[in-house]
């Protein structure tokens, strides 16, 4: 979703708990993983996938200069990375599986994604993965299980319906929000200009499969 999207939704949204709420979390998971460096992954559960926000995330590292934004996408069903023409690695960033959460380390963010209750090994894993070190954020329907290993939740109730949003949007109020406030003030009108040109760079541009 782009900038002017996201505007305009935070305004259909004005009164409702939700742009704030989303900024705070935004702000949570933009402090846990810039300042230590340690690189931020990103799970859902095996029926819930959320390539959708790790592609915003993606840009919006890029767009606010955050590189520690840029989330590694851990899967339930990796897809193994293929040799390009050139030598180098295709589909490297859907290839990575469950054991990278074994392997994660003080230092590092875990976001899970889970509109639904994960199944035990991934909850077992999650578990694990807080008792290295690792700082665990979750985006949730309100499992208390998940809500038991999580630093810091936003529950998104399924099934609500009007002035309410779905996890989806949530999703794209978040990663919004993350990329947001993390340059010095003085550079804010440039960074502005400089977003609504890559923002009409990529509206007259075909999309690009990269998730």
């Amino acid at each position: 979703m782009d900038a002017v999207r996201v505007a305009l939704l935070r305004e259909v949204l004005a009164g409702t708990q939700w742009p704030a709420a989303t900024r705070r979390f935004a702000g949570v998971l933009r402090s846990s993983v810039v300042p230590q460096g340690g690189g931020l992954l990103l799970v859902g559960t095996e029926e819930y996938e959320p390539w959708h926000l790790a592609a915003h995330l993606v840009d919006e590292a890029a767009w606010s200069g955050q590189p520690e934004l840029n989330p590694t996408l851990v899967r339930h069903r990796p897809r193994p990375g293929t040799v390009s023409g050139s030598g180098s690695a295709a589909g490297a960033h859907l290839a990575v599986g469950l054991g990278r959460l074994q392997a994660a380390r003080r230092g590092e963010t875990l976001l899970v994604v889970a509109p639904q209750r994960p199944d035990a090994g991934l909850l077992e894993r999650v578990h694990d993965a807080r008792r290295a070190g690792v700082t665990v954020l979750a985006l949730d329907g309100g499992d208390p299980e998940v809500h038991g290993l999580a630093h810091e939740a936003l529950t998104v109730p399924a099934g609500v319906e009007s002035a309410d949003v779905d996890l989806d949007t949530v999703q794209h109020l978040v990663s919004a929000a993350a990329g947001e406030n993390s340059l010095p003030a003085p550079r804010g009108p440039r960074r502005f200009r400089d977003r609504l040109s890559r923002l009409a760079d990529q509206l007259t541009s075909p999309p690009q499969m990269r998730w």
